[in-house]
């Protein structure tokens, strides 16, 4: 049994074939002031160390709701969701969260304060400790000669890129990031997908990350997960080597859109 359990360690350690992040059969529910709404039903998925995890699928099919149901804000009514294994039942350090606004910050404190409160406010560092590691994140999003700047004077990209200097500087096992650059223009959001995955390159931490745009899920991700519309379920997993296979990213973006509206199509219509 002893010996199982190391080979078990030694497996995650190297980043082996058991998921950080499960999902298993979850069904999400959330109620409006007329209505109670089904968001997804039944999905299934599986997150690996180092993924670069993106969910896509059409607007109201549940892709947000999931993500808060990860962070522990949302209890499934069907359905587990595990992290390393251990269930989630609550909002934890270990899943830090990016949104598409950019009034995400604190205006009122510098990009270097906001990276530093942070992590005092999480009480794993304190002080010099904390000033040095947020430093030290701002430098890997490309920001050091604006740590001293405040929100208002940043762009909308630059904003997004101290949002997330802010969450991995903490540590969490698994950065979730819900349409992070929705908001953006197109020059700046296609800047900001190479400058993640350049990051990402670094660093090899694990990312989920929610989109509609199947070109981005499609260059983004190195594994991709499409959801029917409302309800969200599981219409295809799929892998993506991106910009490394102009060709083959051509095919898979058809393919994703196919999927995701099959359901449009007239009558007798095949696929392309």
């Amino acid at each position: 049994m002893l010996m199982e359990v190391m080979k078990d360690i030694e497996t995650r350690k190297a980043g082996g074939g058991l998921p950080l992040l499960s999902a298993e059969g979850v069904t999400l529910q959330y109620k409006t002031k007329e209505h109670l709404i089904t968001a997804t039903y039944r999905v299934s998925f599986n997150v690996l160390q180092s993924d670069r995890f993106v969910i896509v699928g059409p607007s109201g099919c549940g892709k947000s709701t999931l993500l808060k149901a990860i962070g522990g804000h949302i209890r499934p009514i069907e359905g587990v969701i595990r992290l390393d294994g251990k269930l989630i039942t609550r909002p934890g350090p270990d899943r830090m969260m990016v949104f598409q606004e950019f009034d995400q910050l604190l205006p009122w404190k510098t990009v270097k304060e906001n990276v530093t409160f942070a992590l005092t406010s999480s009480g794993r560092y304190k002080g010099r400790a904390a000033a040095e590691r947020a430093m030290d994140y701002i430098a890997k999003v490309n920001l050091t000669k604006f740590a001293d700047s405040y929100p208002h004077t940043l762009s909308g990209g630059m904003k997004q890129r101290v949002a997330i200097a802010r969450g991995m500087a903490l540590g969490p096992a698994i950065l979730l990031m819900d349409e992070p650059f929705a908001a953006l223009d197109a020059l700046t959001r296609q800047k900001m997908q190479e400058e993640l995955l350049q990051l990402w390159q670094d660093t090899r931490f694990t990312m989920l990350f929610v989109t509609h745009s199947i070109a981005e899920a499609v260059h983004v991700g190195n594994r991709i997960l499409v959801l029917s519309p409302h309800p969200g379920q599981v219409r295809a997993e799929l892998t993506s080597r991106g910009r490394s296979d102009p060709e083959g990213s051509a095919r898979l973006q058809k393919q994703i859109e196919s999927l995701l509206f099959a359901d449009e199509r007239p009558r007798g219509q095949g696929h392309d």
